[in-house]
């Protein structure tokens, strides 16, 4: 396939008004699925199972098998609903969107129409600027997930050229919430960075609501991007693009960018835009094409005839938003206030997804300054080295005791590392490692003055040195303790001692 031909961003600005709009589908965590007693795989517990064994007669799509409503994906949908700003339907029905895949049983996916649990609300997003841009919300449905499907042979993993294809059906049924823009105007140049934000305010939400593991490289949290163009002072909106499944919030940015570039190109060529679905690629920072885009009428949807409609009660849907937490914004704000960390302080710990692990860690015990410098720094670098996620190596719990044995004078920094991949390697808690490897500083005077006699004895010009007040030279001597000692010695203790007998 040719490279699509791209117009500059900026002057694709100049010519065309972008338009954009967001599907992003949210797993919520419950035990079971939507519909059945089957085990979630989207709950992390189940995440590894082995395929088509979290399954049950109505996630095949087996005759006789009747859907029952899970309530706590109910109660989910409304809380997120309500953290939306949205309004809850006081009835709501599902309805089946009818189309045929191989990896849906039943050859039609059971969700919601044209009466959604939650519609019409807002989220604010935050630029990392600190610009706040508002996204109208349309709606927020439940529905279920269809399987997966895995193409084998071929160059690209995906149908075309495939040999065959195995289906999962693991995920079939598993509860989603499908969060719906209105139209977005006005985001202009910044149009990109809006759509990173808005993800990773869709991400912030759910994991504060705790409906959601949100990982989008687990395809907890999934994104379509539709984006379209029009002539500046053209008030008809374009022909859309829908970019699916993109699952990492810098590719959001890049898809939108990429897809701006590519329909100014085409259109300023007198072409026209075609509306389908397009993959993105990652390791080409492209999109292609898919299918031609569906409209509603194609799917056929009609009331789901197995399933009563859903009618929360108001004394639910009120103890559901008395219950909603701090709004992610406010929360970052204050926590950076409390911590007294810089922007760039801040927005490190954020970039890296680590604002509720360095909340924990603080909340055992360490202070903000350890709790930033171990996640950002040692923990993130062993999680990259080792292609895993920060916060699957530690709990904050052991960060907090690992930083509490530095502050005792257990640990020197340096040890204080090994004692860390002792911990990440399932040694056990940091005053395990420390114990079972015999990690503890040495504290004992009477034996880091022997060591340091060991050293003068073997360097005395550089104990002359120092008796001359040319202290610089004690490192000499620190180094030689150091090592004696196999790293177990507090540096700057070793150089009082050092000090204090060439003193004598």
């Amino acid at each position: 396939m040719s490279a699509a031909k791209l117009m500059d961003y900026d002057k694709a600005l100049e010519l065309f008004e972008p338009v954009l709009g967001f599907e992003v589908h949210v797993e919520l965590n419950t035990e079971t699925k939507m519909f059945s007693d089957a085990p979630n795989p989207a709950n992390e517990r189940n995440h590894d199972a082995e395929p088509n064994t979290l399954i049950a007669p109505v996630d095949l799509g087996l005759p006789g098998s009747l859907p029952v409503v899970n309530a706590t994906a109910v109660r989910s949908s409304i809380s997120l609903g309500l953290a939306l700003g949205c309004s809850i339907a006081e009835s709501c029905r599902f309805a089946r969107k009818n189309y045929f895949y191989p990896d849906l049983g039943k050859n039609y996916q059971i969700s919601q129409y044209d009466e959604p649990i939650a519609f019409e609300g807002s989220v604010e997003v935050e630029l990392e600027d600190g610009t706040l841009v508002t996204i109208p919300i349309e709606r927020a449905h439940m529905e279920e997930d269809a399987g997966k499907l895995t193409h084998v042979g071929g160059a690209t993993g995906r149908i075309q050229g495939a040999e065959y294809s195995l289906v999962d059906y693991n995920r079939a049924g598993v509860p989603l919430v499908e969060i719906v823009t209105k139209p977005i105007f006005g985001a202009e140049h910044r149009a990109p960075e809006i759509a990173k934000a808005y993800v990773a305010a869709i991400r912030d939400i759910v994991r504060g609501l705790g409906i959601s593991e949100a990982r989008l490289e687990r395809g907890n949290l999934r994104c379509d991007a539709n984006v379209s163009l029009r002539p500046r002072g053209q008030e008809k909106l374009g022909t859309r693009t829908e970019t699916k499944n993109v699952n990492s919030m810098r590719s959001v940015e890049r898809a939108v960018r990429y897809e701006i570039q590519r329909q100014a190109a085409i259109l300023a060529d007198g072409g026209t835009i075609t509306q389908e679905t397009r993959h993105w690629h990652e390791d080409t920072g492209t999109t292609s094409p898919g299918r031609p885009k569906s409209d509603a009428d194609d799917y056929r949807y009609f009331p789901e005839p197995d399933l009563l409609p859903v009618q929360p009660a108001r004394e639910l849907v009120e103890e559901l938003r008395a219950a909603l937490p701090e709004q992610p914004i406010a929360r970052r704000r204050r926590l950076k206030a409390e911590w007294g960390f810089t922007d760039l302080e801040f927005q490190d710990v954020r970039n890296g997804g680590l604002l509720d692990q360095v909340a924990a860690t603080i909340a055992a015990g360490s202070t903000a300054a350890a709790a930033r410098k171990w996640w950002t720094g040692e923990i993130t670098r062993i999680a990259n080295a080792e292609e895993r996620d920060a916060a699957e190596l530690i709990s904050p719990e052991n960060v907090a005791a690992l930083q509490s044995l530095v502050d005792a004078g257990t640990l020197t920094d340096k040890l204080a590392r090994q004692v860390l991949e002792g911990v990440i390697a399932g040694e056990g808690t940091p005053q395990q490692v420390v114990d079972a490897r015999g990690l503890a500083v040495v504290s004992d005077d009477g034996a880091l003055i022997a060591a340091i006699d060991d050293a003068f004895a073997a360097q005395p010009d550089v104990l002359a040195k120092i008796k001359d007040g040319k202290v610089q030279a004690a490192g000499a001597v620190i180094g030689a303790v150091m090592k004696a000692m196999k790293g177990q010695a507090d540096a700057a203790r070793v150089r009082e001692l050092i000090l204090e007998r060439a003193a004598q």
